[in-house]
């Protein structure tokens, strides 16, 4: 049958297996016209089908392998996206029959294919994997909590060992005694939140000049956190943390915060005495690029990529987590003018002094590029004792590439072009696919 068929070629020693198979064809539920056309007047030419083909089964991240089966039926034309993603592959097995739709028999059976035509999907899809429903974020008001010998319960969890702590709250392990699961739960404090904007700013020097233009007042630190809660809401994606349940009862003081666990640990600490090598350091920044690329489409700058933000999961991906200076825009890109993120990972355009708007595309970039850089070396390609000096080499000083370290040409090519100065020539997610990967 189609789904089965290998590349080992047709056999031609039976005619009446030929006829069988023909007839086969004509009965299927989609029938395809002459003109490539399906019985609705809608093209489908394997040039446009899509297969989102995450789950092969021989890559290894980290020694791990991906526990994902084949998918029973990839159509012949493998998209452009999957085929990036991966990399060269042994042969896929194909259908003899890839230019037509899938029949709902075939659906079922762990097809995927979308038309070019949906939103979101074609050869830079960033769109949530139609193989899975979305699972909305489950949001609750009401918090019940009891003491017991052992743990703490709220709700249907149970609450365990610390393995995170942050300066607003914790993180702790929770049990799920709903689906028999662990999560990860941050507890924030509310109070705390609201205590750390109360505090009195320091005035301006005396003799200093206002500036030209207002200033866009600075986010309280609670508002960034439902501001997060809300991006995370929209997110559905591999390389996303996932934002399970929020419990926020307006009669406690802390707010809840349930994710998919994962371990509690960056994929890398900068600085650091063992950079990864050109080949690993490719397959982790595959996952930076397609789920900032996922956050683009979905009109979201993080504006804080670095490699303690990105979370190592069991399966060997990397999760993007931190939205708590993230921005949200509508049209192409965001026009931002304030400064948010870590120093060292700043762009140019960022801590400039003229005012002028900037790309928060381009600023995700310059953040991947600073971050693909301490992938091969260890540490960042910018770094000062004091922040005037630091800008200062960010705005001014040329990338310059260690000997200790080899790697490509290709890839300083590609750090050169995300770490250009100018965010107008800047290199985009898009090229960057089609670069170094």
């Amino acid at each position: 049958s189609p789904t089965n068929a290998t590349d080992g070629g047709i056999d031609t020693c039976c005619k009446d297996t030929q006829t069988e198979l023909a007839e086969r064809v004509a009965a299927i539920d989609v029938a395809v016209g002459p003109d490539g056309s399906d019985q609705n007047g809608e093209g489908s030419t394997e040039e446009y089908d899509t297969v989102f083909s995450d789950n092969v089964k021989d890559i290894q991240r980290n020694g791990v392998n991906s526990d994902v089966g084949m998918n029973e039926f990839l159509p012949s034309q493998q998209s452009e996206d999957a085929r990036w993603r991966h990399g060269p592959k042994r042969p896929l097995t194909r259908p003899v029959l890839s230019s037509r739709k899938l029949s709902l028999q075939e659906r079922s059976s762990g097809g995927c294919l979308t038309s070019s035509n949906a939103p979101g999907y074609g050869p830079y899809a960033t769109g949530p994997s139609p193989r899975i429903m979305r699972r909305p974020t489950i949001e609750s008001n009401r918090v019940s909590i009891s003491d017991s010998e052992d743990c703490v319960q709220l709700n249907q969890y149970k609450l365990q060992s610390e393995i995170g702590k942050g300066s607003y709250g914790v993180v702790k392990l929770a049990y799920n005694e709903n689906d028999d699961k662990y999560y990860a739960m941050k507890v924030l404090s509310k109070k705390k939140l609201l205590k750390q904007y109360g505090f009195p700013r320091r005035p301006p020097p005396r003799g200093s000049k206002a500036s030209s233009g207002e200033q866009p007042k600075p986010m309280a630190p609670l508002d960034r956190v439902y501001q997060e809660i809300a991006i995370l809401k929209k997110l559905d994606h591999v390389n996303i943390v996932k934002l399970i349940e929020v419990l926020d009862d307006p009669a406690e003081d802390n707010l809840y915060m349930v994710t998919l666990p994962l371990p509690n640990r960056p994929v890398m600490e900068v600085p650091s005495e063992q950079p990864f090598s050109e080949e690993q350091a490719r397959l982790y920044f595959r996952d930076i690029v397609l789920g900032i690329e996922y956050l683009h489409y979905q009109k979201i700058i993080h504006r804080d990529i670095k490699p303690s933000n990105l979370l190592l999961g069991d399966d060997g991906h990397i999760k993007i987590a931190d939205f708590g200076v993230s921005n949200q825009f509508e049209g192409n890109d965001a026009q931002l003018s304030s400064t948010a993120g870590t120093p060292a990972f700043m762009a140019p355009e960022a801590i400039s002094d003229t005012g002028k708007s900037f790309s928060g595309k381009a600023l995700d970039v310059w953040a991947m590029g600073i971050t693909l850089y301490c992938f091969v070396y260890g540490k960042c390609p910018f770094i000062d004792e004091y922040i005037l000096g630091l800008h200062n080499r960010i705005k001014n000083k040329p990338v310059e590439f260690p000997e200790e370290a080899q790697i490509s040409e290709e890839l300083k090519e590609l750090i050169l072009r995300m770490l250009d100065k100018n965010p107008e020539t800047r290199i985009t997610v898009p090229e960057i696919k089609v670069n170094w990967m």
